[in-house]
């Protein structure tokens, strides 16, 4: 499995509970920090690590964490801190003659430990509790993986990004299907991963620079699958979904699509059978659910873009070596389906 550290103050001693935190965010965020509830400290905090990259996900009640000059000065490891908020608030400021900026769920931030800032997280208040947490995720990593020179992202160090659109949706959208996944990737999967993650934030700050040609071959076209790949989940239950759609829907050639899609594929797995493959797996799912098993056979295939029974037949039994009625009466009476998770793909 993917090297991973789980924190839950719940089961430390009160005393210890803001030290390990800290202890635990300063591995890649060196910074002062400091909280009313350093006392009292209920936290939780999840890491994982994807090759040099670091995913961290946290949720945590008031604090601050200050980088000053001194500290930049003293040690730099030149490493790059992507934070978006998923509940509660964080303000950020970077000098004196910068006011602070406000940021909640819906935005991303990026800094650098080569400049000082100095982030307060306010939260809000959870389930009628008294206590206001802040829930964030967000990924650090060396500042020589990103295909971009510093001095060209000064502009954009500290400003708020909207995730509700381009490339930074997709990259929201990627980093919670990682902390999702994070109990069941292994080392290499989580390593490759990492580099798509980066691939991503290259591919947002190249756009935003107007500068896509400055990034390298491979990290285009990594994000151009994963772009892809985003693109196609959501529009699965549309039986138009083709290569010709997605290839238009992202400005590049049809012929251009599927060589792409295949050489960063494993196996090279063509994209088609790669969007089949995704619909059998939903389809699948969807029959094992016992709150679905009065929906038709063929209701559950057409939901997910395969509007013919008999294709869908055929393509489940090919898949998983039964038919999807024998699939969905086995599942529903307690056994186990054939074939596995196989049909998903790369």
């Amino acid at each position: 499995m993917a090297a991973r550290s789980v924190f839950r103050g719940e089961g430390v001693p009160a005393k210890e509970r803001f030290d390990c935190w800290r202890e635990l965010i300063g591995r890649t965020r060196a910074s002062e920090m400091t909280s009313v509830h350093a006392d009292d400290f209920r936290a939780e905090m999840r890491r994982l690590e994807l090759g040099p990259v670091t995913l961290l996900r946290s949720s945590f009640p008031p604090t601050r964490f200050r980088r000053t000059a001194a500290m930049v000065r003293r040690a730099d490891p030149q490493v790059y801190h992507l934070t978006m908020p998923l509940g509660g608030g964080l303000s950020l400021s970077r000098g004196a003659r910068e006011g602070a900026r406000a940021f909640g769920p819906g935005d991303l931030y990026l800094v650098d430990s080569s400049t000082p800032y100095d982030v307060r997280a306010v939260g809000v208040r959870v389930d009628g509790r008294r206590e206001r947490r802040t829930d964030a995720v967000g990924i650090d990593f060396p500042a020589s993986l990103l295909p971009l020179p510093p001095e060209r992202l000064r502009d954009l160090l500290g400003r708020g990004f909207s995730v509700r659109e381009g490339t930074c949706a997709l990259l929201s959208e990627f980093l919670v299907g990682l902390d999702r996944q994070a109990a069941v990737l292994g080392p290499g999967e989580a390593a490759r991963l990492g580099t798509v993650a980066v691939d991503l934030v290259a591919a947002w700050l190249a756009r935003e620079l107007e500068a896509e040609a400055a990034l390298p071959d491979d990290a285009r076209r990594r994000a151009l699958v994963q772009s892809v790949r985003s693109f196609v989940r959501r529009r699965l239950h549309d039986p138009e979904l083709s290569p010709s759609v997605i290839a238009a829907a992202h400005h590049v050639s049809v012929s251009h699509l599927h060589r792409v899609f295949s050489g960063q594929s494993r196996d090279g797995v063509t994209l088609a059978a790669w969007i089949r493959g995704q619909r059998l797996e939903r389809a699948r799912r969807d029959l094992a659910d016992p709150a679905l098993r009065a929906l038709p056979v063929h209701v559950v295939a057409a939901r997910w873009g395969i509007p013919r029974a008999s294709d869908f037949s055929r393509s489940f039994r090919a898949a998983y070596g039964l038919s999807p009625r024998e699939h969905r009466q086995r599942e529903l009476a307690g056994g186990t389906s054939a074939g596995g998770a196989g049909a998903a793909g790369a």
